[in-house]
């Protein structure tokens, strides 16, 4: 169970100012993504991939398979950190199948850590119900406030 679930007030409150620190960070403006924190320790991404996604056997890059899976671990693991941005410090992944177009979901979720090291985990579910990969990240936090950071506001 994740460190102090349930417990923390405004824990909503910090779950829509992440979506909306996604919502803001340059790089998801290249992606047609959402996030969605469906609760502490765990989070969705549902993004769609077209072929200008791909490489050049026809599916998508691996780029957007680490993308997506390291999104959804991370954000999985700083729905459970209030106060800073957790970095990630290592990752590894596994393709299982090709993703071609059409909509996908990362999911993620927290699976251990509670002070300065995070372990999360995060799949790609496609178009089809298939699992196409699955990925382990480990994120510590770092010394940057989420407070200072565009979009983030769990007042708002």
């Amino acid at each position: 169970m994740p460190p102090d679930a349930g417990l923390r007030s405004g824990a909503a409150a910090h779950h829509r100012a992440l979506e909306s620190l996604y919502r803001q960070a340059p790089i998801n403006a290249l992606f047609q993504s959402s996030l969605e924190i469906v609760e502490d320790g765990q989070a969705r991404i549902r993004f769609v991939v077209d072929p200008g996604m791909f490489h050049a056997a026809g599916a998508a890059h691996g780029t957007l398979y680490f993308k997506m899976l390291d999104d959804a671990a991370f954000y999985a693991c700083n729905s459970l950190v209030t106060d800073r941005f957790l970095l990630t410090t290592a990752f590894n992944l596994l393709f299982t199948r090709p993703i071609r177009s059409g909509p996908v979901v990362a999911e993620g979720r927290w699976a251990s850590g509670k002070r300065r090291v995070f372990v999360g985990e995060a799949r790609l579910i496609d178009a089809d119900g298939e699992e196409a990969a699955r990925g382990t990240g480990t994120f510590m936090r770092s010394h940057i406030p989420l407070a200072n950071l565009p979009g983030y506001d769990p007042g708002g």
